[in-house]
């Protein structure tokens, strides 16, 4: 797998630093840049990295910043004790995450873990929403209620982006 340099530079510019062991980009805003990058499971340094789906996408991060602030982590928590059903889609989203990244590589340091908490917490919905926008709608049940939830202030069919080749494209729309 290999990245388009363009892309390299658009994340540099959303994080403010140097993307560490990107290895494609799983999800895209409608202008084309990067919403979610698909990360290496190890490392260039060979520090062993759980999440295989970064939300990189500025409105994305603070929306879903401004999620967690709220306290809607401890309410996603509560309900997973308390929905079976829930509970079970979100174990079914861990293993399928888990296999995603197994299919890079199985690093043995992280074997069994994914990311955000799942299957039994929830933890950082920075990556449930990451992994939502990469996988699709109805596999991570928590990471499309979070989508849902940030959708007054950021959408993924919408572009907010601030890069200099979508400035003054900023209303772009998918449903345009």
């Amino acid at each position: 797998m290999s990245v388009a340099p363009e892309d390299i530079e658009t994340l540099h510019a959303q994080l403010g630093r140097v993307p560490r062991g990107v290895v494609a980009v799983a999800a895209r805003c409608v202008c084309g840049n990067p919403t979610v990058a698909k990360t290496a499971p190890r490392l260039p340094d060979g520090t062993p990295f759980p999440t295989l789906y970064y939300l990189t996408h500025p409105g994305a991060v603070a929306a879903t910043s401004t999620l967690e602030a709220t306290g809607t982590m401890r309410e996603f928590q509560s309900r997973l004790g308390d929905d079976e059903a829930l509970a079970a889609a979100y174990r079914a989203a861990h293993e399928r995450y888990l296999e995603e990244r197994y299919a890079i590589e199985d690093v043995e340091e992280i074997h069994g873990i994914s990311a955000g908490g799942m299957p039994d917490r929830v933890k950082c919905l920075h990556v449930l929403v990451g992994y939502a926008l990469a996988a699709g709608p109805g596999v991570n049940p928590l990471g499309d209620e979070a989508l849902a939830l940030i959708a007054t202030t950021w959408r993924p069919d919408r572009c907010t982006c601030e890069t200099p080749s979508t400035r003054g494209a900023a209303s772009a729309s998918a449903d345009e």
